[in-house]
């Protein structure tokens, strides 16, 4: 708010500032951590987890916009005055509070919702058309009439109802999707189940939840509580990966690319910068092994999503000495890849904050620099790292 009472407008480029970055990336960082919560039920690979905070970043930034926009003519009295900043502050203070606490928490939900759905559906597709798929409700009273009808309706995964009803239909909604086997259950009738599911989502911003996360690999849909139902038809859309050449003149279009673009241009950028380190090798003095790094690791770093974003990437460019400063906390066994070993983790702090990075021991004995992190926090505490000599 600082910032913006300095402005004397809000356009789109207002996205690119480094105050507003700040804030996008801070919002988009509570719901990766949604994200994690999410996947730590049902794993998820790495170029997928990367698609779905991508998501929960361009999601914050036109949310963002936003509320920049709504909090800007606070900045006048009813005269066209311009308030004293403690008075802008005071009156902004109801826009904080819807944004960043109540439109947040559930936000959140959501978010972990879609990321743990997404995580199942990869798991569905991959076992293709062995099972039937079931929505399931929890069951409790505040399940709501709607989704109580979806319950127990049962359908190959190559049903079209899988691509508009998967679960979340809704804010906070808690329903579910499993696989049974075929004969178990009698196979609902398709066109009986759509009707059902387009009554569950039928409504004033009903229909955005129209979509699956995983097929997307979105936590949230294009068309959201922030933009508007054609979104969901763009052909540039966050989800399909690709940037448009030419787009329609309006802020909202114009902001949603840019913050794809900024999002890529700064990690394509990183990794150019940081060519001159492949090959290097750096060490630690609590660790008695040399650590190379490789083009794969400078990838994985400058791709990492994290709440303080640039300033993670411009860290691998000084990680010869930045290295050095890190507390090295142990060895944990990795399970995900019987290539790797050991995972070790030494720990940082960016902005204030806890980050750890992450060193690869392969079985074949190369040790190189993977990732950096912001959101192991929990993990470390049910899985001690080891100290190895």
């Amino acid at each position: 708010m600082g910032w913006l009472y300095r402005q004397t407008e809000v356009s789109p480029e207002s996205l690119t500032a480094e105050e507003v970055q700040r804030f996008i990336r801070a919002h988009a960082g509570v719901l990766d951590r949604a994200v994690d919560s999410a996947l730590r039920k049902e794993p998820l690979d790495a170029v997928s987890v990367q698609r779905l905070k991508e998501s929960d970043y361009v999601f914050s930034g036109v949310k963002v916009f936003h509320e920049l926009n709504e909090a800007f003519p606070s900045l006048l009295d009813g005269e066209g005055n311009p308030k004293p900043f403690e008075r802008f502050l005071n009156d902004v203070q109801k826009v904080h509070e819807s944004y960043n606490v109540n439109y947040l928490r559930t936000e959140y939900n959501f978010a972990r919702a879609s990321a743990l759905m997404a995580a199942r559906w990869k798991r569905f597709e991959q076992d293709g058309d062995r099972y039937l798929l079931q929505y399931r409700t929890t069951g409790d009273g505040r399940v709501r009439r709607t989704h109580r009808m979806l319950h127990n309706i049962t359908l190959p995964v190559t049903s079209p109802f899988w691509d508009k009803y998967f679960p979340p239909n809704g804010w906070n909604c808690r329903c579910t999707v499993v696989q049974v086997r075929k004969g178990k259950y009698p196979v609902s009738d398709e066109r009986e189940a759509m009707n059902l599911g387009s009554q569950a989502t039928a409504g004033k911003y009903q229909e955005m939840f129209m979509f699956n996360p995983g097929k997307r690999m979105a936590t949230f849909p294009s068309y959201n509580a922030y933009t508007v139902r054609k979104c969901n038809a763009c052909e540039w859309r966050p989800d399909k990966m690709k940037l448009a050449a030419d787009i329609p003149d309006n802020e909202l279009c114009k902001a949603c690319r840019l913050l794809q673009e900024y999002k890529r241009m700064d990690a394509k950028s990183t990794r150019q910068r940081a060519a001159f380190l492949k090959g290097k090798t750096i060490s630690h003095p609590e660790f008695n092994q040399k650590i190379s790094i490789t083009g794969k690791g400078i990838k994985e770093w400058t791709n990492q999503p994290f709440e303080h974003f640039y300033e993670k990437n411009r860290l691998l460019l000084d990680i010869e000495n930045a290295f050095k400063e890190t507390s090295y906390l142990g060895a944990i066994p990795y399970h995900k890849s019987d290539d790797v070993k050991w995972s070790h983790i030494f720990e940082i702090e960016i902005q204030g904050s806890k980050a750890w990075i992450i060193v690869r021991e392969y079985t074949w004995g190369d040790i190189t620099l993977h990732s950096i992190s912001d959101s192991l926090g929990e993990y470390l505490k049910e899985h001690k790292p080891i100290k190895k000599e």
